[in-house]
Order: structure tokens, then C-alpha cells, then sequence
């Protein structure tokens, strides 16, 4: 048998090159359920707004999967003890933390699957994909569930400053175009440390955390709640929902079969089995956007309006506010469409709605990033910072959003 060479270099636009350090791991980038991200984007249906943010989710996880590599070396050279089986389990965890991901995201999570986070969809596949791998993920998983008794293992996947953060700004970023979000990972893995077992920062890598905070605020106002990427998501939502109503009612809808399941079944936690994710690794932006191509001509009022504003980009209108709407403005803009199109209250609401959105850079509360001075003490990082605005970071920023259709539907 011919042994083919696992030790391969992939080329990043953001990084350079990018090696594949094991067999392990080229083989789980080689598995079906890991190439499926190729088709999910990283970014949803923010390339409404920004033509070049049609990047994956496949690359994130590979990027992410580099910056692993790069603070595992940082914190050894430290002196930090990490043996190999730790690392390769590292590398791992971030490989497939977004494994997960349905298409465009974050849509399927409020459709068609009913309160199934992706995060549980990830450690299902990985359970999966252990038992495939002949046990080799088990403690992936358990640093990814948090209960490997290094702690900080589990931080470099999921905190406040977490390879997954220091890829996507920096990636998301570069390609929609929005250098406010550009951030120096290179420097702030180089200021990554582990005292009482804990990750922390050291004192000199402050302004580049301080940058950091502030990228993620403003990708998050100006790219990932872009008033245009916000109205796409919720009418891509209502597409799923309309399409669920309609084949609950006996209407068939042309669509992909794994598209078909998830339509025709209500599936929540407990129905999540090894068959149900299957057909859930079947399932991709693809079907999404070849369903709303058919469905464009449909008969039913509401999903025909939903899928072309989607497939032609003329969306609903969307204005921002400070202040909550109110319900007489809601109830104005519903009036006007029942009365012109002859459709119900429940119908109008496809297309006339309000929510809010909200954006906080930093949380102290809940495990803040630690600042380590040279004397060895450790801080949180609004107290060690001479920068008032990080207090106005860690506070809540929320704004209210209504959608309501253009004059000419």
C-alpha cells in the first residue's frame, strides 16, 4: 500500500504558509465532515455588504489551528511544560471547535433545528470522529469541554482572548476590507504566559490587548451588526421558518434531501442521534441558496418575497436607534401591508419587525483577561490599563433595530 505524504504546507493569504504538523491531523482535515466547511461561509451574509467576505469556515479553523501551533511554542519556549499529547490535543480542539457550523452560520440555529447551538453540534461530531480515530480525540475533548484540569489549556480555545479571536478579526477583516479590525496576533501570542495556571499577558503586550478590544469593537458595529448583514440574516431565518410552515401543512417544496429532513422534522437536543448528524453533514450553504432559487417562484406570497429579496439583494429598509420602538410605528408600517396585500397579521410579520442587538467588547466578569507585571502580580485588565475607555468597553452597548418592506412591494 502507498503511504501517501500527511506532512503537506498550505498557503494563507493572512499567514503564509501554514504546515500540517501530523497524520492526525491531516487525516481529520482530510475527513468528509471537516472538508464540508469548505462550503459553509465564514461570515453568513455579510458578502451583501462586503463582495469579498466569502471566506469559510474551513479556512478560520485552519488559521486557527496556526496560531495554536505558534502559542504552544511561545509558552514552552516560557518554560511552560506542554508534552506532546497536550499539544497535538490543542490542535485538535481548535480544529474542529466550529465543526458544527450549519450553512451561512448562524441562521439554522433560530430556524430549523430548535434550540441546538452549534457548539453541541461540534462536540457531537467530534464524539463521532473519536470513535472513527480510534480514540485519539479524547482529550481534545475534554480541554474543549473544559474539563481537562489545565485550565488554561481550555482558554486558548474559548475566552476572552482565544485563537479563535485572533484568527477571525484579523481574517474577517482582511477580507471585507475593514482595516479597523486588522489586529497584531503575532505580537499578542508572543505576550502570552501561564501563571497559576491561568493565561494571562504580560505587562508589556497591554496596548496590543487594548488594540485588540478595540478591532472587536469595531468589527462587531461596522461589519458583524452592519445594519444591511442584520436585515439578510433575519429574512434568511424567516425563509427557513416560512418553508417549515409550509411543508408542516403538506406543501412540497423543491429542495435537497438532507434540506427536505430538517424541514419535515422538528428536531431539538434528544433527536440529534448518529443518523440526524449525518444527514446535518450533508447539509450546506448550497442547499440554502439553490432552495431560495426555486422558491423565488413559489406560489405562497410570503416565501416568494423573502427568497428574492434574499437572491437579489433588495432587502427589507432598516433604521437603527438608541431608543426602543415603539409599537405604534410597528403597527403603522403592518397596517399599510395587510391593507395592500390582503394578508394576516401573522403573514405581516414576515416582513414588518423589530429586536436589538448588542455589542460589549469586554466582560470583567465573567473570566477577564489577566494582566502579569513584572513582579509577578497579576491584575485585570481595566485596572492595569491607563485607558479610561477600556471601562466604557466593558459596559453593554444595546440599539434597537425595525424592518419594514421598501414602498414597492
Amino acid at each position: 500500500m502507498q503511504t501517501s505524504n500527511k506532512l503537506k504546507i498550505l498557503n494563507d493569504p493572512i499567514y503564509g504558509f501554514i504546515t500540517i504538523p501530523n497524520s492526525l491531523i491531516f487525516d481529520l482535515i482530510e475527513h468528509k465532515y471537516f472538508q464540508r466547511l469548505r462550503r459553509i461561509t465564514q461570515m453568513g451574509m455579510s458578502y451583501l455588504v462586503y463582495p469579498g467576505a466569502h471566506h469559510t469556515r474551513f479556512h478560520h479553523a485552519i488559521g486557527c489551528m496556526h496560531l495554536m501551533q505558534k502559542a504552544v511554542q511561545v509558552l514552552r519556549f516560557k518554560g511552560v511544560e506542554i508534552s506532546e499529547e497536550e499539544k497535538n490535543a490543542l490542535l485538535v480542539a481548535i480544529l474542529l471547535h466550529d465543526i458544527g457550523h450549519g450553512p451561512f452560520s448562524h441562521a439554522m440555529e433560530h430556524s430549523i433545528v430548535n434550540g441546538v447551538s452549534h457548539e453541541h453540534i461540534s462536540m457531537l461530531f467530534m464524539e463521532v470522529l473519536n470513535k472513527e480515530f480510534n480514540n485519539d480525540l479524547t482529550l481534545a475533548i475534554k480541554i474543549f469541554k473544559g474539563e481537562y484540569h489545565r485550565k488554561f489549556m481550555c482558554q486558548l480555545i474559548s475566552s476572552q482572548i482565544d485563537m479563535d479571536r485572533a484568527d477571525y478579526l484579523k481574517r474577517d477583516s482582511f477580507y471585507t476590507g475593514v482595516a479597523e479590525g486588522n489586529i497584531n496576533s503575532e505580537r499578542l501570542i508572543t505576550m502570552l504566559n501561564v501563571k497559576n495556571d491561568e493565561l494571562v499577558i504580560e505587562m508589556k503586550g497591554i496596548y496590543s490587548v487594548e488594540k485588540f478590544l478595540v478591532a472587536r469593537r469595531l468589527m462587531y458595529w461596522q461589519v458583524y451588526l452592519h445594519k444591511t448583514s442584520l436585515v439578510a440574516e433575519q429574512l434568511l431565518i424567516r425563509v427557513l421558518k416560512r418553508a417549515k410552515e409550509l411543508t408542516k401543512k403538506g406543501v412540497v417544496l423543491n429542495a435537497s434531501k438532507p434540506l427536505q429532513f430538517f424541514l419535515k422534522n422538528e428536531i431539538n437536543l434528544n433527536d440529534f442521534n448518529k443518523e440526524t448528524l449525518n444527514t446535518f453533514s450533508k447539509l450546506d450553504d448550497f442547499d440554502i441558496v439553490s432552495a431560495m432559487k426555486e422558491w423565488q417562484d413559489h406560489d405562497d406570497f410570503i416565501l416568494k418575497n423573502l427568497c428574492g429579496m434574499i437572491i437579489n439583494r433588495d432587502l427589507l429598509k432598516v433604521k437603527i436607534k438608541k431608543k426602543p420602538i415603539k409599537a405604534n410605528k410597528l403597527e403603522e408600517f403592518k397596517s399599510k401591508l395587510i391593507s395592500k396585500h390582503s394578508i394576516s397579521n401573522q403573514e405581516a410579520d414576515y416582513f414588518v419587525f423589530t429586536g436589538e442587538i448588542s455589542n460589549q467588547a469586554y466582560t470583567q466578569k465573567k473570566q477577564g483577561i489577566k494582566i502579569l507585571h513584572k513582579n509577578g502580580n497579576i491584575e485585570d485588565l481595566v485596572k492595569a490599563s491607563d485607558q479610561l475607555n477600556l471601562k466604557a468597553l466593558s459596559k453593554p452597548v444595546t440599539k434597537y433595530y425595525i424592518c419594514y418592506p421598501k414602498e414597492k412591494l
